[in-house]
């Protein structure tokens, strides 16, 4: 097996890893930010309340990127399936 083949799948799936993580991360740090801003703007110590707006908004954009996270999913396993042929090819 080539070491250069495995060097790029390592790399294809880091890339796919941060690329379909980021939507939902990223929702939840923008809402959870906003929602500290008006925690201490207001005085309202109350560690709670973050948690119903950051679910609905993770909610919210697993609904959104869903479809388009399951086809670069998809995708990526497609490519590493069609990738065993090459693999069983270069074992001496």
């Amino acid at each position: 097996m080539d070491t250069e083949l495995i060097k790029e799948v390592m790399i294809e799936s880091m890339r796919i890893t941060i690329l379909i993580s980021l939507p939902i991360l990223g929702a939840g740090l923008v809402v959870g930010l906003i929602i500290s801003i008006l925690q201490a703007t207001t005085s309202i110590q109350e560690q709670t309340l973050t948690f119903v707006p950051k679910l609905i908004a993770i909610v919210l954009a697993l609904v959104i990127f869903g479809p388009w996270m399951t086809s670069t999913l998809m995708e990526f396993t497609i490519q590493i399936f069609d990738l065993i042929p090459d693999m069983a090819l270069a074992v001496p």
